[in-house]
């Protein structure tokens, strides 16, 4: 096929008509087309630091900004603290940072108080695991028998039937006085952990001693 001239001069035309284009125009387009998938453009800021970007997703939403309002909010919790002992069940002033969560409520003291108020053999656990231990390295193969099969068994029976008599007592008496609170689910248990515990080294510190009557629980 031939083609004339005029054929010539339009086919060339077509060519060189994008050639004459702006190319401050076509320069973005260009540069977006070559950048690749996700790329987000920059508009005239400088892209912050990594360790600038980390310290303000660490900084908290509701920091103080002047020294008042932080002197402010220091206060507040300071006075949120001075209230907190008449909620945990009269305990007194700086022994709530022995609390932990499962400490606070009516209910939990008046657990305590009703496992401190009596003796028990489980308290003594620790003191018999020790002398058991120490039982056992006697020379006498009768005396290990007896130690292992009798002494240790005992002890044991002994200790689990204290915690269900405990267990069971408070939560029956934590729900007639404490009727619809949820705190009273896991107070058996709760007890039965203290009466396993050395009377001097309970957290929080008993507030009966032995024998004592319980005190009216708060509500």
């Amino acid at each position: 096929m031939k083609l004339g001239p005029a054929t010539l001069v339009d086919v060339f035309r077509r060519r060189t008509v994008p050639a004459t284009e702006d190319p401050a125009a076509s320069g973005p387009a260009t540069a977006e087309a070559t950048q690749p998938k996700g790329y987000t453009p920059k508009k005239g800021a400088p892209t912050p630091k990594r360790s600038e970007s980390e310290q303000t997703l660490r900084r908290p939403l509701n920091a103080p900004r002047t020294r008042k309002e932080a002197y402010r909010a220091y206060r507040d919790r300071q006075a949120s603290r001075s209230r907190r002992p008449a909620r945990q069940g009269g305990s007194a002033p700086g022994e709530d940072r022995h609390y932990r969560p499962q400490d606070y409520g009516p209910v939990r003291a008046y657990a305590r108080d009703v496992v401190d108020s009596r003796r028990s053999v489980s308290e003594f656990f620790l003191y018999f695991s020790l002398a058991i231990i120490v039982l056992l390295f006697m020379p006498s193969p009768q005396f290990q028998l007896v130690v292992t099969y009798v002494v240790w068994p005992a002890m044991m029976v002994t200790i689990i039937a204290e915690g269900i008599y405990i267990g069971n007592r408070v939560k029956r008496q934590a729900r007639e006085l404490f009727p619809g609170d949820k705190s009273v689910r896991g107070v058996g248990m709760y007890s039965a952990m203290r009466q396993l515990q050395i009377r001097r080294l309970r957290l929080p510190k008993p507030r009966v001693k032995p024998g004592q009557a319980v005190p009216a629980p708060e509500r």
